[in-house]
């Protein structure tokens, strides 16, 4: 009888219970090719593959610029191309990446909407060190990104860096199948860097970024003790796809409800860094303006 598919991976092609040690050596040799001069020749294959994709006219530096794929792969944008909504209003959270976002009023939502996995918690993701039970009870954001997207991500909010926690893991793949799959919980199981950022408009906040297939390294460009303005470089993923989740305390945002509408729907929402994402709790009848409804006046 024909084999209908390895012996390391299931049929929606996560890895086996233990495969997680093939995964870590791969991802690592991977992430040595990607950082050698031999790479850059890769860049324009790469380019070529998301055409209409990347929009090289937003990058910093030129393609010749780049020695390795990695340089590339983290590459800078020009100053002003991803604007921040209300950008003086720390009182209004944006976007933390280009990427598919879902979100949802509660861990809860979040299971019942999107996340099948069985073994996801809100405590599973942040750890016993930091996970609260107003973190329990609030808010999450999933900002996942694909290899093509931009990789540096942003904080979303004003506020200083309480801290920083290395939990390891695997690096399982964030597509919405491994998401979904029942054999594991990539949020809880992956690679990931878990931030607190304390904040004067939204109580504290957990930045999540997670790891996946090949990206062996989570960057921070922020240390303990920082403050951080909200639209602010906060560090980078090297190669490949991957997440960052936000959660917030419970009752301190208001997301904005056509995110919520898609996310109850099962649908991604594509946004930019600096998208408006929510309004803090505290000021909720702080009227913001309709700018699809704005104009200006001869």
């Amino acid at each position: 009888m024909a084999k209908t598919g390895s012996q390391n991976s299931t049929r929606d092609g996560l890895p086996r219970k233990g495969a997680k040690e093939f995964l870590q050596s791969i991802s690592e040799k991977q992430g040595r090719k990607m950082n050698s001069a031999e790479s850059a020749k890769d860049i324009p294959k790469f380019v070529d593959f998301f055409k209409g994709q990347i929009n090289l006219a937003e990058a910093k530096y030129p393609l010749e610029h780049f020695k390795t794929f990695n340089e590339f792969f983290v590459r800078e944008l020009k100053p002003g191309v991803r604007p921040i909504a209300y950008k003086e209003r720390d009182d209004v959270a944006a976007c933390a990446a280009d990427s598919r976002l879902m979100a949802f009023k509660s861990a809860d939502d979040s299971l019942r909407f999107w996340i099948k996995g069985r073994k996801f918690s809100i405590k599973g993701l942040l750890g016993q060190e930091v996970c609260s039970s107003a973190f329990i009870h609030g808010s999450l954001v999933i900002f996942r990104l694909a290899p093509q997207d931009y990789h540096r991500f942003h904080s979303p909010v004003s506020g200083t860096v309480e801290k920083f926690i290395d939990i390891p893991g695997c690096l399982y793949t964030v597509n919405s199948i491994a998401v979904n799959s029942k054999y594991c919980n990539v949020f809880t199981e992956n690679k990931r860097v878990v931030s607190i950022i304390s904040t004067a408009d939204f109580g504290k906040v957990a930045f999540v970024a997670i790891g996946a297939t090949m990206v062996g390294s989570i960057t921070f460009l922020k240390k303990e003790g920082d403050r951080v303005k909200k639209g602010e470089e906060f560090g980078y993923f090297s190669f490949g796809g991957s997440t960052v989740i936000c959660v917030f305390e419970k009752d301190s945002i208001i997301i904005d409800e056509d995110l919520l509408a898609n996310s109850a729907r099962s649908l991604e929402t594509l946004v930019s860094v600096g998208t408006k994402l929510g309004v803090s709790e505290k000021s909720p009848n702080t009227a913001l303006p309709n700018l699809e409804t704005c104009f200006i006046k001869d």
